[in-house]
């Protein structure tokens, strides 16, 4: 769930299994392959409605049969969002969208590199498509949510046993929802795009119902959960809905190719936010840097036409946000946890991980083919750098992190077994066939200290918090909870990396000779040494060792090479280096102003490793 409840977490967990971080292999290359089969097998194991006889996963069941029926409509199908069994018709949109748009960038690869999966990409697409195709039953009309928020929390239990209301909410010329239609009109023209090669048939039928829900949208305008109270507990449109009208129109735009929509997003840019908001997100709610990043290739594709002019504005602020990633943006950056991972919100933060790393790639592929560079306040980027910079995020999330875990449940040896989500935790219904009601959920299961008996696979949680630090209990619901919209941005990234040369994102840079640094004397470095926390394992005691560096040469560094000495455990922050015990600078960081810092983590039992200069180089 977006959001509604707060709760603490234990610190003090977070310990008790570093210690497995010593025996976590720094492995490399990651199947990506794997990690792209594993992240559309989450998509099945979400699947509301009368499951295919190909599904996957074999502990879920038929659920909720009986959707929209006392309203008179048949909303059987879809996706339940997170970990509980509301279908909330604005994120699952916005999921089916980024599923879509992963197919129409990595098609090739997703047949050739990842395990020849394009077919069930299509058919992750297309059960949400399926649902919204359902709740469109009128022109100016369409059902946008089924199940009560606060009702299903009530209840601990599987799909199968729904015991819960199961109320449909519609928006209608008189209750407006401008955003949960527009960005249900953006999904269902993207997919047209996606399916159009294999079935046409199938790809009108979708940008027919695009078409009026767009229109829908912009004639009879409003935010969705003013007309619908209560969606502002779980998944509010902060945001607006002016980002999600543009964004239907460019997608609207991409499925047709009609100027008319093209001339919508030039004609409303201003006034709309979208050529103003600098924003430093990506999400379920808030559009507009994939819409300035999708409108961006329009202009880098020479289709801008009379349009150039407003489309460079778009691609300015896309370029603000993909700088601000890249921390190249003249101190205007996402942040990094000390392990080098994107963070912006402690409430499930992998799904910012997960947006930003696919319009990285995305647009780092848009400049291979045009043949240019990210031109950042802090420098130009090239797009194999930002590639490195995307893999470095994807293979933080499949487990080289200062904990050592994988976020993608299912994957590697090390990841979350207590995941909030009421499908992993209960027994499936072919092994304890009576029912599970509301509170004996809670009893038997949300409480219990043992594992999740069923493996959700592919499930990204919500991630570590700004420590890099994470508690795998069932409770921690901000940090243990998967949800469709985290992992829908970066099913697609998988597959390009899978087809990503072992060597191309490597990004080893060429030493220096000292003498050409121009610093002055001594260390261009100020290291500064903490022991964060201690703790005991098998009668050995490990040290979480903290090394802050900061530049002290009065220059931009943008080489550094150190050697670590008595290093006897694993250390993030930085990339190891050809050599013995050297390390250098890791991909995300390429320069480091004068006066800026970098942490380097380890942990290790016994005294501090030695750390010292060998090579750096300036500006």
């Amino acid at each position: 769930m977006a959001r509604l409840m707060t709760t603490g977490t234990s610190a003090a967990l977070l310990m008790g299994a570093a210690f497995l971080l010593l025996a976590a292999a720094d492995a490399s290359p990651y199947d990506y392959a794997g990690a792209f089969d594993k992240c559309l097998q989450f998509f099945e194991a979400q699947r509301s409605g009368k499951l295919p006889a190909d599904h996957r996963v074999k502990w879920r069941g038929d659920s909720a049969l009986t959707d929209g029926f006392s309203q008179g409509v048949d909303l059987v199908g879809g996706y339940y969002d997170s970990g509980d069994h509301v279908k909330f018709g604005f994120p699952m949109a916005y999921a089916v969208t980024m599923l879509s748009w992963g197919v129409l960038e990595f098609d090739k690869e997703m047949v050739a590199g990842a395990a020849n999966n394009l077919q069930r990409a299509l058919d992750a697409i297309r059960w949400g498509t399926n649902y919204f195709i359902k709740a469109h039953t009128e022109p100016n009309g369409l059902w946008v949510q089924v199940g009560d928020g606060d009702s299903d929390h009530l209840c601990w239990e599987r799909a199968e046993d729904m015991s819960t209301p199961r109320t449909a909410f519609q928006i209608d010329i008189n209750h407006p929802g401008s955003d949960v239609a527009g960005e249900t009109a953006a999904a269902l023209a993207a997919a047209a795009k996606a399916f159009r090669p294999y079935d046409s048939m199938y790809a009108d039928l979708l940008l027919l119902h695009a078409k009026q829900l767009f229109t829908f949208a912009d004639t009879f305008r409003g935010r969705y959960d003013d007309s619908l109270q209560g969606a502002k507990k779980f998944y509010p449109s902060e945001s607006g809905y002016q980002d999600e009208l543009l964004w239907a129109a460019a997608w609207l735009y991409e499925a047709t190719g009609d100027e008319g929509y093209l001339r919508y997003v030039s004609q409303n840019a201003e006034a709309f936010g979208g050529t103003g908001w600098s924003v430093l997100e990506f999400s379920w709610d808030n559009k507009y840097a994939g819409l300035q990043v999708l409108l961006s290739k329009v202009l880098l594709e020479g289709g801008a036409g009379a349009g150039a002019d407003t489309l460079r504005q778009f691609q300015a602020k896309a370029e603000f946000f993909l700088c601000a990633c890249l921390q190249k943006n003249n101190g205007h950056n996402i942040k990094l946890t000390p392990g080098g991972l994107l963070y912006v919100d402690d409430w499930n933060n992998m799904q910012y991980v997960s947006s930003s790393t696919f319009l990285l790639t995305v647009y780092a592929d848009y400049l291979a083919v045009s043949r240019g560079a990210l031109k950042c306040p802090d420098g130009e980027v090239k797009p194999a750098e930002m590639i490195r910079f995307a893999k470095a995020q994807v293979d933080y999330v499949l487990g080289k992190n200062p904990k050592g875990m994988s976020y993608m449940v299912g994957y590697g040896s090390y990841f979350p077994t207590h995941v909030h989500h009421r499908g992993a935790s209960i027994p499936s219904v072919s092994d304890v066939t009576s029912a599970v009601g509301c509170m004996d959920g809670f009893d038997k299961y949300y409480n219990s200290k043992g594992a999740d008996p069923n493996v959700l696979h592919g499930a990204i949680v919500g991630g570590p918090d700004a420590n890099d630090g994470f508690v795998d209990e069932r409770c921690n619901y901000q940090h243990a909870e998967p949800t469709i919209a985290g992992n829908a941005p970066i099913c697609g990234v998988f597959a390009r990396l899978a087809s990503e040369p072992a060597d191309a994102a490597s990004g080893k840079q060429t030493p220096c000779d000292c003498s050409l640094c121009g610093c002055p004397a001594g260390s261009p470095l100020e290291l500064v040494h903490t022991v964060s926390n201690s703790w005991t394992t098998n009668g050995v005691e490990y040290y979480r060792h903290v090394v802050t560096a900061k530049n002290t040469c009065g220059q931009p560094i943008t080489y550094l090479k150190l050697h670590i000495k008595e290093l006897s455990g694993p250390i993030y922050g930085v990339s190891a280096a050809k050599e013995k015990d050297t390390y250098e600078l890791p991909p995300w960081l390429t320069r480091l102003g004068a006066g800026e810092q970098f942490t380097i983590v380890y942990i290790q039992g016994g005294p501090a490793a030695k750390i010292s200069v060998v090579n750096y180089k300036t500006v």
